[in-house]
């Protein structure tokens, strides 16, 4: 398996196991977890041209990490009888990537079910929590699934279509990443106009 080096985590080149997958789901969850613990009130609240607040990111990552982890916990007849199979291999992660940055620059945006509503200071520690709960949850439902299976069973994802279980987990891992750099993004143009 060889590595690259793309910023915070290392990104695997070729198909990761379930033990990566569920390492870098870790890492990244509660890289982003303590980042916006440790944010300032007024960091949290901070919005850049009508940009999402870090409070907001965070809300929106809860919203897209539960039908993941609720889908897991369907029993694998069910998966099958309600979202088929897959009929091709699974993506690599780099693939699964390119396809949704591909996505966003075509314009495509958070469907309205996972769209944040305001969120408050108060709602930090509560919002930080269920993050937390859903993440080592959703590791431990990965550990019920074969290698195999990871790449039979298939979920719908709003933006990109049918995925493999594998392709979701790896869409998940990388979309803690994207929002943990846009709020990093948001307040870097808040010091630079400050």
């Amino acid at each position: 398996m060889r590595y690259r080096n793309g910023g915070r985590s290392k990104v695997c080149v070729s198909a990761m196991t379930k033990s990566e997958i569920q390492q870098q789901l870790h890492d990244n969850h509660f890289r982003f977890i303590k980042h916006i613990v440790y944010l300032s009130d007024l960091d949290f609240l901070h919005s850049n041209n009508g940009k999402w607040t870090a409070g907001q990111q965070l809300e929106h990552l809860v919203k897209s990490v539960r039908p993941v982890n609720l889908a897991l916990l369907l029993p694998s007849f069910f998966l099958t009888l309600v979202f088929g199979k897959a009929n091709r291999p699974s993506k690599s992660y780099e693939a699964l990537v390119e396809k949704y940055k591909q996505k966003l620059t075509a314009g495509g945006k958070a469907s309205a079910p996972f769209v944040p509503k305001s969120v408050t200071i108060s709602d930090r520690e509560k919002l930080s929590n269920k993050l937390h709960s859903l993440t080592n949850s959703l590791l431990r439902r990965v550990d019920s699934f074969s290698e195999k299976q990871l790449d039979t069973f298939i979920l719908p994802h709003p933006l990109l279509g049918k995925l493999t279980l594998r392709e979701m987990l790896y869409f998940t891992i990388y979309h803690v990443e994207h929002h943990e750099k846009q709020t990093l993004q948001n307040l870097a143009i808040s010091n630079i106009q400050a």
